[in-house]
């Protein structure tokens, strides 16, 4: 049995098959809902059905709580229809030709970035041209069958090396793995490029940056994107960490900011140590954006770190300072349940 799905406010029509998740029929038709875990932890494709019915799947209770449900929202990418549905998504975008491979990759160096992250440079077979937009992530594949997903830090331009910001997760199967017995030349299966999370290219609106710890590499793919494509359009990147070794490439938007008058940086720590001698801005990096710009109506904001995070920074932005919920763009890092690193 399959049931037609419209989408609102586009009036675009796809149809989906029973027990296939609204995510996936919208992907089999060409047609990209925004997404980033695609199980059920970040967040990202919570989304209002307007009218019909749906099993909600196996979303997570934190992500999709009971007053969710009787608002009427649902994660898309848990989400199947039980009936013709009328859903919400004004991010809805027409899906492009970039090809979703599984490829080998022979990790080629890791570099100790601070203390818990690491810099994974990958290298593809050389018979292999890799298309992705600056933003998207790759999934790592393991032996059991489980993946780990992480964006990827080099923008297209710059892909003879693919670049992952890995932090440890104590205990963590494969994070374990990288911080210890991982070397160069070992081999990996990934599978990518993913992700709706990328810079729209059809607006001139300036750009809010907002990072938060590792989330930072996929900001950093946009603006070494931007900046080899000779763009000029405004940018201000907020990065948000603990202490300073949290800003474990803090010299590079410092050097992007000082070439690039188009581009502001603005690092913001939570709680430094004496030892950081700290004299930059201080608290929750999202808080530092409202401080700065409290009317956000003719930005775009760009947000990837912690759910805790992006669900905060998307609450106070678009409810204090006036940022349309379609301008939030977000990659909320999460864990499948029972998945840890």
């Amino acid at each position: 049995m399959s049931y037609q799905i419209t989408v609102e406010p586009s009036g675009r029509q796809f149809t989906a098959e029973a027990g296939e998740s609204l995510l996936d029929a919208a992907a089999r038709h060409g047609l990209t809902l925004p997404h980033g875990c695609r199980n059920g932890g970040c967040g990202v494709c919570k989304g209002k059905v307007l009218a019909g019915r749906v099993d909600y799947g196996r979303a997570e209770a934190h992500r999709l709580t009971e007053d969710d449900k009787a608002a009427g929202l649902a994660l898309y990418c848990c989400a199947t229809a039980l009936s013709d549905l009328v859903i919400e998504s004004k991010q809805m975008t027409v899906a492009d030709d970039i090809p979703v491979k599984t490829l080998p990759a022979r990790i080629e160096k890791l570099t100790r970035l601070a203390p818990d992250v690491i810099e994974l440079h990958l290298r593809l077979p050389a018979s292999e041209r890799f298309l992705f937009r600056a933003g998207q992530y790759i999934d790592i594949l393991l032996k059991d069958g489980g993946r780990r997903s992480f964006s990827l830090a080099n923008a297209p331009d710059d892909n003879a090396l693919l670049q992952l910001h890995i932090r440890h997760i104590p205990g963590g199967l494969f994070t374990e793995q990288v911080f210890t017995t991982l070397k160069p030349r070992d081999m990996l299966r990934i599978n990518g490029p993913l992700g709706s999370f990328y810079l729209r290219q059809d607006a001139a609106k300036p750009i809010i940056l907002l990072a938060g710890g590792t989330g930072f590499a996929p900001l950093k793919a946009i603006v070494e994107q931007a900046i080899a494509a000779g763009s000029a359009r405004p940018m201000t990147l907020y990065w948000g960490a603990r202490n300073r070794a949290g800003l474990y490439l803090d010299e590079r938007p410092r050097q992007w900011a000082a070439d690039h008058p188009w581009l502001r940086y603005v690092p913001v720590l939570s709680e430094p140590l004496a030892s950081d001698a700290w004299s930059g801005r201080t608290g929750l990096v999202h808080q530092a954006v409202m401080t700065d710009f409290p009317d956000l109506s003719a930005h775009e904001v760009y947000a990837c770190g912690a759910p805790a995070m992006i669900d905060a920074a998307k609450a106070d932005l678009t409810g204090r300072c006036a940022l349309p919920e379609e301008a939030f763009f977000a990659d909320a890092f999460s864990f499948a349940a029972g998945q840890p690193g």
